[in-house]
């Protein structure tokens, strides 16, 4: 299970062309894997997300890049966080995860969950629907992707999937753990007592991870399940450079590449856990304390520069549990 991910959510790089983006990515998760990361991840997203850039910045599609990693990487177990279950029918995500899995010598994690970025949906042509059948969508597509990944066969009659005698050949080379990603307390959490092996809390501040918490284990109790069995981590975003002055020079240098002002790096320094080493490493002591099993953290605005990579897994290897 995840203990401390890095995830690469980023394709934008000061000084860098289109074609440097890959070789760029495969850099930052040799970095992470030599860092003492356990797991990479890349978000499955085709245009940028508010927050870390506009929607025409470079984003490559997540199941090719991952398979491409598994081939610069050895140990580190790939993922998206997450698939948006609105982007691919539930048996090609199946296979899609399978073949990761081949092509990595058994070190695929599923993560998913519902789908949000409206404009990315419209744009594409992905139908968006409502709060309410993007869930239901999850559920069922839940209900055809795990038993794929375990060998079996599926029909399901669904309101918005229907499959019959679905099979999944070859199956993974490995027990392929089950990520769900968000933090609504009354449908996510719940598919995550029902369904996953791991809960990323992937918002919010991490004064609410304790309710959270309460609200997994309400669930687990109501569905029989033994709460101990799920991993829950936390994903942050940070910023960390060897000294405040590095870490400010760091920040203004991406967005310069990004037409950021003072007021949206204003902005962006209360939304990241920014800093030099201490005092990133107490913000993430702090989020560690509030009972979570581990963190996935990005680097959106500095993990281009590797040492970055190295220096922020020195200071988060610290805080979770070894």
């Amino acid at each position: 299970m995840t203990r401390l991910g890095y995830q690469i959510p980023n394709f934008t790089y000061p000084g860098a062309d289109h074609a440097e983006i890959f070789p760029s990515v495969v850099a930052q998760a040799r970095a992470a894997e030599a860092a003492g990361f356990d797991r990479v991840f890349v978000m499955d997203h085709f245009y940028q997300l508010p927050g870390i850039g506009a929607p025409d910045e470079p984003m490559l599609e997540c199941y090719t890049i991952l398979s491409a990693l598994a081939q610069h990487t050895e140990k580190v177990r790939l993922s998206a966080l997450v698939t948006g279950n609105t982007y691919r029918h539930p048996t090609l995500l199946a296979k899609a995860v399978t073949a990761l899995d081949h092509v990595s010598g058994g070190r695929a994690t599923l993560g998913i969950g519902a789908g949000w970025f409206e404009l990315e949906h419209n744009a594409l042509g992905y139908e968006f629907g409502t709060f309410t059948d993007r869930f239901e969508k999850l559920e069922e597509a839940l209900q055809i992707v795990i038993p794929m990944l375990r060998g079996e066969s599926v029909t399901l009659d669904g309101k918005h999937y229907q499959v019959k005698d679905a099979i999944n050949s070859p199956g993974p080379i490995s027990q392929i753990p089950i990520m769900i990603g968000g933090t609504g307390e009354k449908k996510t959490l719940r598919m995550v007592a029902q369904y996953a092996d791991e809960s990323n809390l992937s918002s919010g501040p991490i004064e609410e991870i304790p309710r959270k918490l309460e609200a997994l284990a309400g669930h687990c109790e109501r569905l029989g399940r033994d709460r101990s069995e799920i991993k829950v981590t936390k994903l942050q975003m940070v910023l960390v450079a060897p000294t405040m002055e590095e870490a400010e020079a760091d920040v203004r240098e991406i967005a310069a590449v990004k037409g950021w002002n003072d007021e949206i790096i204003d902005m962006i320094k209360t939304i990241l856990i920014f800093g030099d080493p201490d005092t990133v490493g107490e913000r993430l002591q702090a989020c560690m304390d509030t009972g979570i099993d581990g963190m996935t953290i990005n680097l959106a605005g500095n993990g281009h520069k590797t040492d970055r990579i190295g220096l922020l897994g020195e200071v988060a290897l610290k805080t979770v549990p070894q």
